[in-house]
């Protein structure tokens, strides 16, 4: 099995590349020129484009072929308060410049929409507010002329006192949505509400391709093994929905998380670093049944895991795991 691997916004190997400089609201408030202060704003949206693109190459340059882009490249983009304001014609350049490269290389990018998007939601105000977040992220996508193999990843979301019921809400909620945030979305266990079991049957009700967390699994399960779960979840990937604006013959990987407990007593914040072991243990399994896995790192140390996770994975060689390349890997049953 073919495994890559990526992480999430930020590098702590390249100097000042933030993709997420931003403009608080009370800041924005206090300009004297609105219109200045929407410039303003374009202007920091170009820096964090440059960067994400300084980031990508960099990637590239390491052999690192799945990344994740920061939500927050656009400051106060779906503000209430500036809701007549459309920052994409200025943006367009930048913005294509990132699908092209993102084309050119074949990479693998997504996004994963902050936890205030909430299909599952009794609420209709915040319901508004999760589909204009939504659309926000496919628009981005759209800028950069990607097609939909680039995701916005999301969790079901609260269980606001009965589970079945919210459950359900999502189920409704995500059926009112346009095709085109359908075929965007992927859907993730998360690590208290949600279990693995319970995600999966509303990815495969709603048809929509699953991500599965298996640190989240870890602390929020009945104490079945992450593994138990991966024939099921890898078939959602080949549904209808997975497959909408997917270019015909374009093989789509599964994709998991993948991120190892801080602390004993802390077990579901996220290490600096992914423990190989652990993580190798799921990948020979899922090795049986496919034939590619892209994993997402979602360690607090970034791109520099990412290259540690790489040389603990060296250790494996000479025990059913090759290194490819610097970001992925063949893992051997």
């Amino acid at each position: 099995m073919i495994v890559r691997f990526g992480y999430v916004a930020m590098s702590l190997e390249i100097a000042d590349s933030s993709p997420s400089k931003t403009m608080t609201m009370a800041r924005f408030s206090k300009l004297p020129d609105r219109e200045a202060g929407l410039r303003l704003l374009e202007q920091i949206a170009t820096t964090n484009l440059h960067n994400t693109l300084r980031l990508l190459r960099h990637n590239v340059a390491e052999g690192i072929q799945m990344y994740r882009f920061s939500s927050k490249l656009i400051p106060l983009a779906t503000h209430t308060d500036l809701h007549d304001w459309n920052p994409f014609e200025a943006l367009a350049e930048p913005f294509a410049e990132i699908g092209e490269y993102v084309r050119k290389h074949d990479l693998r990018v997504s996004f994963h929409p902050d936890h205030y998007t909430v299909l599952s939601t009794p609420r209709p105000e915040v319901l508004i507010s999760s589909i204009r977040d939504l659309q926000y992220h496919v628009n981005m996508l759209k800028a950069m002329g990607l097609d939909a193999r680039s995701k916005n990843n999301i969790h079901i979301g609260g269980a606001y006192g009965d589970k079945p019921t919210s459950a359900a809400r999502f189920v409704e909620h995500f059926g009112r949505l346009s095709a085109e945030i359908q075929c965007r979305i992927t859907l993730e266990n998360d690590d208290k509400t949600y279990t693995t079991g319970e995600t999966l049957a509303v990815a495969q009700q709603t048809g929509l391709p699953m991500v599965l967390d298996i640190h989240h699994h870890m602390v929020n399960c009945h104490g079945e093994p992450a593994s138990d779960w991966w024939e099921e979840v890898a078939k959602t990937w080949e549904s209808p929905l997975a497959r909408t604006d997917v270019p015909e013959g374009v093989h789509l990987p599964p994709k998991i998380h993948a991120s190892s407990p801080k602390s004993e007593t802390d077990r579901r914040s996220h290490a600096d670093g992914v423990e190989a072991g652990p993580l190798l243990d799921f990948l020979r399994v899922a090795a049986r049944t496919s034939s590619h896995l892209d994993v997402m790192l979602e360690a607090k140390h970034k791109d520099h895991a990412l290259f540690q996770l790489m040389r603990d994975l060296t250790m494996y060689e000479n025990d059913g795991v090759r290194i490819i390349d610097g970001g992925s890997i063949e893992v051997f049953s």
